[in-house]
């Protein structure tokens, strides 16, 4: 296999006469969804999916409920690299559920390929892969 050239983030390479570009992996969302299902499913967190979106690359909204029954809401996004991360929306802060609401409203109003996920998380055991982005 014959290097052809090296862009930033991808490689070239020359396969029998065809050109292939090596990316990064980006999971289709419905499969990302479908993951998380499994992984609550196993660890016994109660998750729902609320509303569905794009299947291959809808943006994600995740409301988890708190022990204190107060909620994070965390929308997803992609960082400066291009790497999957996350965003509070409150600011990091717990917000109540018609605060979550109001949110999520006007977030599926902005992009309606969005999804909605919900997750009860009582014991504090869902893991959130990704960063988490910090807004200073």
């Amino acid at each position: 296999m014959q290097r052809l050239g090296k862009k930033k983030g991808s490689k070239f390479y020359n396969l029998s006469g065809w050109f292939f570009v090596l990316k990064a992996f980006k999971i289709k969302t419905e499969l990302w969804v479908q993951a998380q299902i499994k992984l609550c499913d196993i660890n016994f967190i109660p998750i729902v999916v609320r509303k569905k979106g794009d299947p291959d690359s809808g943006a994600i909204i995740l409301k988890i409920r708190q022990k204190d029954s107060s909620y994070r809401v965390l929308s997803q996004v992609r960082d400066h690299n291009g790497n999957l991360s996350w965003m509070y929306c409150g600011g990091g802060e717990s917000i109540d559920d018609d605060q979550s609401e109001i949110y999520i409203r006007n977030q599926i109003n902005l992009d309606p390929d969005l999804w909605v996920i919900e997750i009860e998380d009582q014991e504090d055991k869902y893991q959130l892969l990704g960063n988490i982005l910090k807004i200073t």
